[in-house]
């Protein structure tokens, strides 16, 4: 902790949002952030220097049990929020994180996974919908959920045919985070990408452990749609795949940590965790690629057989609220959709190019189709990568 903060002293009003918007510029890192303020003193505080900004109790009342099982993706939600709801509640959470939409649903299918709530992308909820895998929502369970207050372009996937399955957690899109202390040039595309990879970059490239990312990317560095299931067009981007694993550094979607080594140069990147990378180690830079990618939006869902759904429906809610959503997003660095969100950010927020970069490279992006994700040609592709 800061030398100015030691001795346990209370942090001001005044002094919290200073650090809180330097945090946001990019001045300081997440971990000075976390140290000068003290995360439960910074909530507390948050409360006065913005009003209305703490949350409300997660249940008004009833037994919602001692826990909950909630899987999700890496580096995703603010631990605080977590030790909250079940300060408020007692209801413990046990977090499950996985690399990919194909792992969710194949565990889905599997049956038994035990979990209350998990986190989908867009392009999935139709095949659970269509499995009987997941619930149709009760919304008045859910009162902060203000579908008026969100983005149709994000949200739309949560219904099917009429029938709510899901509510919104957040929105982003998928490019390149790169070393700029480490390679002579920033990869602008897809073929950068895959050039420097085979180049300069050679040993410390990451690609994602998830075929429409992985299999994505290849596609757009040939100049094809990143969703293609056209038999001729993946074979070829198979061929750039394998000819390209032996210089890669790993296959996983949990890549911050060999980012934050230096033992990964490149990686196919989330913007969330582009910002957390950028904002701790300001030479990782990230960047939409100009020959396309992928734009997405994540929800949260209730699977169909899922045990504590008291505690999933109060766990949801209480991570709709507003107020929690800003200390998700000061976690986590993913947009929400949510224009109640955006009205307690930061004015610069709106100006950070990482998560809103240039309309021209955002007009070149794809959401995932749900095709993609039970197609056998790209399965296939995906498994014989990973063999190779």
């Amino acid at each position: 902790m800061s030398k100015d903060y030691k001795d346990n002293a209370p942090i001001t009003a005044k002094k919290f949002m200073e650090e809180f918007r330097r945090y946001q510029k990019g001045s300081v890192s997440r971990r000075h952030f976390m140290g000068v303020t003290g995360l439960g003193t910074a909530m507390a505080v948050m409360g006065s220097a913005m009003p209305g900004l703490m949350s409300s109790p997660a249940h008004a009342s009833g037994d919602l049990g001692d826990r909950l099982i909630f899987s999700t993706w890496p580096n995703y939600h603010n631990p605080a929020n977590m030790e909250n709801f079940t300060g408020d509640t007692g209801v413990n959470i046990q977090i499950n994180a996985f690399g990919s939409n194909e792992e969710m649903l194949a565990k889905l299918q599997a049956g038994a996974t035990g979990w209350d709530v998990f986190v989908p992308t867009n392009y999935t909820i139709s095949n659970y919908v269509e499995l009987d895998l997941i619930q149709e929502l009760d919304l008045s369970r859910l009162p902060n959920h203000d579908p008026s207050s969100q983005s149709p372009m994000f949200s739309n996937p949560a219904t099917v045919d009429g029938k709510v399955y899901a509510v919104l957690k957040n929105w982003g899109h998928t490019g390149i985070a790169y070393n700029s202390a480490k390679l002579s040039k920033a990869p602008t595309s897809w073929k950068d990408f895959f050039d420097m990879t085979m180049g300069e970059g050679s040993g410390h490239t990451i690609v994602h452990d998830y075929q429409l990312t992985t299999i994505g990317g290849a596609l757009c560095a040939l100049g094809y749609s990143f969703n293609s299931v056209d038999a001729g067009e993946l074979a070829k981007a198979e061929k750039l795949l394998i000819d390209s694993k032996p210089h890669l550094f790993a296959i996983t979607s949990d890549y911050q940590p060999g980012m934050r080594s230096g033992d990964a140069w490149m990686t196919i990147c989330w913007n969330g965790d582009g910002l957390q990378l950028n904002n701790d180690i300001p030479e990782i830079k990230y960047t939409l690629a100009t020959d396309g990618g992928e734009i997405w939006s994540d929800f949260y869902c209730i699977p169909k057989d899922a045990e504590h759904v008291d505690a999933a429906y109060a766990f949801i809610n209480y991570l709709l609220d507003p107020k929690v959503q800003v200390l998700e997003f000061e976690s986590h660095g993913y947009a929400t959709g949510d224009s109640r969100v955006d009205a307690l950010l930061p004015p610069e927020t709106a100006e950070n190019e990482i998560l809103f970069p240039a309309a021209e490279l955002m007009n070149g992006l794809e959401f995932g189709a749900a095709a993609t994700l039970t197609d056998p040609l790209r399965a296939e592709v995906i498994a014989r990568f990973k063999s190779a």
